[in-house]
């Protein structure tokens, strides 16, 4: 069965919710978050006005999504965008959802006169890794910080 690859609708709230917890719980064992502001979050890029969510559908059932934040960098003195995540269900990974997920991103950010897509992945996430570079992306000589 093929994945399509399309912007997020409101249709989607309650699958794109049940995928952003496995996401945020599941692989990168967070604290769940909120139900509020999950909900919250949903709604403001179901918007597109910060940002927007794209997501793999195989036959109504999502099996994967990836945000796109815009922002600037002063550094190019322009807008561009964070791709700040990707997903992939469990059951379709290895499948081209991730490829599509990404090149939509891609394409988005092209197509739209951003100065560039930068994005982030855990030092330990060699999966991701390997996939970013087969996709084109180079690693940046930035450390992150968090507080």
């Amino acid at each position: 069965m093929s994945v399509h690859i399309r912007t997020a609708k409101q249709e989607d709230a309650a699958q794109l919710r049940i995928l952003m917890l496995e996401y945020i719980v599941d692989f990168y064992k967070s604290p769940k978050p909120e139900d509020r502001k999950l909900d919250e979050l949903i709604s403001v890029l179901l918007k597109r006005e910060r940002g927007i969510q794209f997501v793999a559908d195989q036959e109504g059932v999502l099996k994967g999504f990836a945000t796109l934040y815009f922002t600037y960098s002063t550094t190019r003195a322009a807008e561009i965008t964070v791709m700040n995540d990707l997903y992939v269900a469990e059951d379709s990974r290895g499948t081209t959802a991730a490829q599509g997920l990404f090149y939509a991103c891609k394409a988005y950010t092209e197509q739209n006169g951003y100065a560039s897509m930068l994005w982030e992945t855990a030092e330990d996430n060699r999966r991701a890794q390997r996939f970013y570079e087969k996709m084109g992306g180079k690693r940046g000589n930035f450390l992150t910080y968090s507080i």
